[in-house]
């Protein structure tokens, strides 16, 4: 079915009310180039900027691509949109209302209806007929060469605008940025009146459109206390917020008399500037000055220069909106990092009395102010990455970063690239630069646990970097130059391992300045009371239990247990008898002990599963004793079947045998 003829009432501040027929088959082009079916006056309108056109389901409008877009009653269009008769169809500051029919000869009641629909007041509207220019953008200062043969007092404004600028800049809130470019307008311009209308909201809320004048308060006024009642020019105000465009007015509307309402306009002897102060490139205020009656009138150079400073202006409230917002996430962050440190240092506290204890920390407490490499030795779980952060927290090194890595946890290429970082394809997988811990830890303490396991090919290139030479990222030839306290931790016995020829002797006395050795729990049983307590006390809070204390059975079993896992496996006692505990108190029955030897003993004194009493004595065969102590020195050599041979004195052939012995009984 074919669309029955149509019609456009082009609303055009420029040029007034008309009527544009539309035809089925015909299609009406729209847009500021001279060829088109309708011609616009807006800057703001791309030469060829829309097209309506008939289609099987109707009449439809379609944006051509255009720089600024096409709104049919307040959503942006993409591509082709349906139209029915009413649609209000705005490019810029031009309205388009779509009807259906033959055209209207008479089309004030349309004009007025259209008015109507797109909330243009009648303090608006006068405002528009008395409007001699409008601009959405200065060209001011886009180009100085340009401008100085247009604009005779470039070179003026050019500095002032510098003046503003700095002055902006050191400003620390709304209303100071908001009375000096006030201040430079009106100097500029000549005014005599004016004022900088923003929206009531402190710098860390969103700018974001003012929906009405209403929304908006005084920021800055010329002379103070300027407009008073009945004196704001409303009209003025709403036209620059509606069009995002600033405008002069050469003869302004009379000013209703008092008490006849309708106020907001000024005399007829003034001539006025309204500009827009945008952030995001959108209103969310108006700058607005007045000439003096009987004056001079406003120029276009003065619409320039009012123009140039609200942008200044709305660049200086978002950079303060911005400033302000960052300052506030700074502070919450540096309340929470500081939130952080205090849970970081109340979990790496060390607990206890024991004499081993202060031993410990009178040692940390004297190496802590040098830059000595310290090698922290102990079982595994005692402690160690404690003693390494109170090293660093009792350091001049206490603000940079602290680092651990695991050097048992990674393979030996990863190991290289974790330690001095890599470039950019350097190996399958680097698709980017990466720094290393080295890096990270620069000014600070990097703690490698279980350096024990790091292979000898990185030895070589760690003993360089701990020498104070400079290294090279993997994959890379810049030299990168570190300032680095190391702390190493391992659990093996460093001596066997040199003997072995399996850690270097260099980098053995090289990190050995200064050791530390951790002793197992098992070895001071003054601090398991008041680790299990400290503990207790922790994971209670975090779980939201009522535990508060132990049986005195349950403090037995914790004194007597040998405490294989050491700390770590204290730890993890407690928070699961929180977890699962019934009652307000820790019973035997809530210890789930193991029966584990400690490392390095044989039999001797392991808890049983209560942990009530200790056996001096666990009845063992020689071939029992035999292959732990075998199995014992494969794990020392890494599994090296001849290096074990030949340290157990037998030939290979014979601790073949008696491995595959041993893996039939299993």
């Amino acid at each position: 079915m074919e669309p029955s003829p149509a019609f456009l009432l082009v609303l055009d501040p420029a040029v007034g009310h008309s009527v544009v027929p539309l035809y089925p088959g015909q299609t009406c082009t729209i847009g500021r180039g001279p060829t088109n079916s309708i011609v616009l006056h807006d800057e703001r309108s791309s030469r060829f900027h829309a097209e309506v056109m008939a289609g099987a389901a109707g009449w439809a409008v379609r944006d051509v691509g255009s720089r600024n877009g096409t709104i049919v009653g307040s959503e942006p269009i993409d591509g082709e949109r349906p139209l029915v008769p009413g649609d209000m169809i705005r490019i810029g500051g031009t309205q388009l209302v779509f009807g259906e029919g033959e055209p209207p000869l008479d089309v004030s009641g349309l004009s007025d209806e259209a008015t109507e629909t797109s909330e243009v007041t009648s303090d608006m509207q006068k405002w528009s007929d008395a409007i001699t220019l409008r601009r959405d953008k200065t060209r001011l200062l886009d180009d100085i060469s340009e401008s100085a043969g247009s604009v005779p007092r470039v070179g003026k404004a050019a500095a002032s605008l510098c003046r503003l600028a700095f002055a902006l800049a050191r400003s620390t809130d709304v209303a100071e940025v908001a009375r000096l470019a006030l201040e430079a307008a009106m100097e500029g311009a000549g005014a005599f009146h004016g004022v900088v209308l923003l929206p009531p909201s402190a710098p860390t809320a969103e700018w974001r459109h003012p929906k009405a004048v209403a929304s908006l308060v005084p920021a800055a006024a010329a002379p103070l206390g300027w407009p008073a009642d009945g004196a704001l020019p409303a009209g003025a105000v709403a036209t620059v917020l509606a069009t995002n465009e600033a405008i002069l007015v050469g003869r302004a509307p009379r000013r209703p008399a008092a008490g006849t309402g309708g106020g907001g306009v000024v005399d007829d002897s003034t001539s006025a500037i309204s500009a827009p102060v945008r952030v995001g490139g959108r209103p969310v205020g108006v700058l607005h000055v007045e000439l003096a009656a009987g004056g001079r009138q406003a120029t276009p150079d003065d619409l320039e220069f009012v123009m140039a400073v609200c942008d200044a202006l709305g660049i200086a409230v978002e950079n303060l909106s911005t400033r302000e917002r960052l300052s506030v996430r700074l502070a919450s962050t540096s309340d929470e990092n500081e939130r952080l440190r205090q849970r970081l240092r109340e979990e790496s506290r060390m607990v206890g009395g024991s004499p081993a204890l202060s031993n410990i920390a009178s040692q940390i407490a004297r190496v802590a102010s040098t830059k000595a490499t310290v090698l922290v030795r102990g079982e595994s779980g005692s402690g160690k990455e404690l003693v390494a952060r109170a090293i660093h927290d009792a350091s001049d090194r206490r603000s940079a970063p602290f680092i651990c890595l695991n050097c048992a946890a990674l393979t030996e290429t990863l190991l290289e690239s974790e330690l001095f970082g890599h470039e950019k394809g350097a190996f399958t997988g680097a698709t980017e630069r990466k720094a290393g811990k080295f890096e990270a830890a620069h000014r600070g303490t990097l703690f490698l646990d279980e350096i024990g396991e790091m292979s000898q090919t990185i030895q070589a290139k760690f003993l360089r970097v701990l020498e104070g030479h400079s290294f090279e990222r993997v994959g890379g030839s810049q030299r990168v130059q570190v300032d680095v306290r190391v702390v190493a931790a391992t659990n093996r016995n460093l001596e066997d391992a040199v003997a072995a020829n399996e850690f270097r002797r260099d980098l053995y006395f090289r990190l050995k300045v200064v050791e530390i050795i951790v002793p197992p729990l098992r070895r001071r049983r003054e601090d398991i009371e008041p680790l299990a307590r400290h503990f207790l006390a922790r994971f209670a809070a975090e779980t939201g239990r009522s535990v508060h204390d132990f049986t005195s059975a349950a403090l037995d079993a914790l004194l007597a247990y040998q405490w294989p896992g050491n700390i770590r496996e204290l730890r993890n006692c407690i928070e699961r008898a929180v977890v699962l505990s019934n009652h307000d108190t820790i019973d035997t029955h809530d210890l789930a002990l193991s029966q584990l030897a400690p490392a390095g003993d044989t039999g001797r004194g392991t808890g049983r599963g209560t942990g009530g009493r200790t056996s001096a004595f666990v009845p063992q065969t020689i071939d029992e004793l035999e292959r732990r102590h075998i199995m014992a020195t494969l794990a020392a050599v890494g599994g090296n079947k001849t290096k074990a041979a030949a340290m157990l004195g037998i030939e290979r052939s014979t601790l073949d045998r008696k491995l595959t012995r041993w893996a039939k009984r299993l």
